[in-house]
C-alpha cells in the first residue's frame, strides 16, 4: 500500500523582488595623463539596471543586488582644441545582511565585487590616442532604505554606497606603447594590485521611488569617484548623474508542501 503523508507544510515562501531601469545626464570630469596632463569637461550620460532579491542565506537575512551599468562621455579640454570621448561598463554584486532597527527602516551592509571595462580616445594625440581601463575589486557595501507615507501612498528613500578596498587594474607604464605591450611581449608592472590609497574609487547614490498610478517612479542622483595613481600615471572619473526610470517588484511564492510515499 502507498500512501501519501506531508513531510513537510509550513505555508508559501515568498521572495520579494525589485528589477529597476534607470537612464541618466551629467558632468564628468576627466583626466588621464597617458593621453594628456589637462582635465577635461563635459556631458555624460549613463544607463543603470539593478536587480536586488532576498535569498535563503541566513534564514532568509542576506540580499543581493545585481547591478550593470554603462556610461559614454563626451570632454573638452580647457583651450578646447582637443576632445576626449571615454565610456565604460561597470558589473557590481553585492551580498547585504539586513537590519530593521524600525519597522519603516532597513539597514544593509556586507562584501561585494566589481569589475569595470572601459576606454578613453583623444581626439588629437597622434601617438598613443587611447587608453584601454580594466580593473576588478572586492569591497564593502551598504544601504539604508527608508519608507514614509505621503498623500496617502506609501514613499521609499534609498542612500547607497560603494567602497572597494582591494583590486587588480591595468595600467601601461610612464611612456610605455601598447605596441611594446601587445605586438613585442614587454610587460612591465602592466597588472597592479590596488587599495584607496593608490586607487580610491567610491560610489554614492540617493533615490526616492514615487508611487504613480499603479507604477512606481525612481529618481536618483549618482556621485561617482574612480581615480588611480599607479606607473607614474595618474587617472580620474569625477560624475554626477541624475537618473529617472522606473522599478517593478515580484513576490515569488514557492510551496514548500512535498509529499513521501511510505
Amino acid at each position: 500500500m502507498h500512501n501519501a503523508s506531508p513531510a513537510q507544510d509550513t505555508g508559501p515562501m515568498t521572495r520579494l523582488r525589485t528589477h529597476a531601469t534607470l537612464f541618466g545626464v551629467g558632468y564628468h570630469n576627466l583626466l588621464d595623463t597617458y593621453l594628456s596632463p589637462s582635465e577635461y569637461t563635459g556631458t555624460t550620460v549613463r544607463i543603470l539596471r539593478e536587480h536586488n532579491r532576498h535569498t535563503r542565506l541566513m534564514k532568509g537575512n542576506i540580499a543581493m543586488q545585481n547591478s550593470l551599468q554603462g556610461n559614454l562621455a563626451y570632454c573638452n579640454s580647457p583651450t578646447e582644441d582637443a576632445k576626449d570621448i571615454a565610456g565604460g561598463v561597470d558589473w557590481t554584486i553585492a551580498w547585504r545582511y539586513q537590519w530593521s532597527p524600525r519597522t519603516n527602516l532597513k539597514v544593509l551592509a556586507g562584501p561585494m565585487a566589481a569589475a569595470h571595462l572601459g576606454f578613453v580616445y583623444n581626439t588629437r594625440n597622434g601617438n598613443n590616442p587611447a587608453q584601454a581601463r580594466a580593473a576588478v575589486d572586492i569591497g564593502l557595501s551598504a544601504a539604508a532604505i527608508c519608507d514614509f507615507r505621503l498623500l496617502n501612498r506609501t514613499w521609499s528613500a534609498r542612500y547607497q554606497i560603494e567602497v572597494p578596498l582591494i583590486g587588480l587594474m591595468f595600467s601601461p607604464n610612464y611612456t610605455q606603447s601598447y605596441y611594446e605591450i601587445f605586438s613585442l611581449g614587454h610587460y612591465d608592472h602592466n597588472v597592479c594590485v590596488t587599495n584607496p590609497v593608490q586607487a580610491f574609487n567610491l560610489n554614492q547614490m540617493l533615490s526616492l521611488d514615487l508611487p504613480v498610478g499603479t507604477h512606481v517612479v525612481r529618481v536618483g542622483y549618482q556621485c561617482g569617484i574612480r581615480q588611480s595613481h599607479v606607473n607614474h600615471l595618474k587617472t580620474h572619473d569625477w560624475t554626477h548623474t541624475f537618473l529617472v526610470g522606473y522599478v517593478k517588484t515580484f513576490q515569488l511564492v514557492k510551496p514548500r508542501y512535498r509529499t513521501s510515499e511510505l
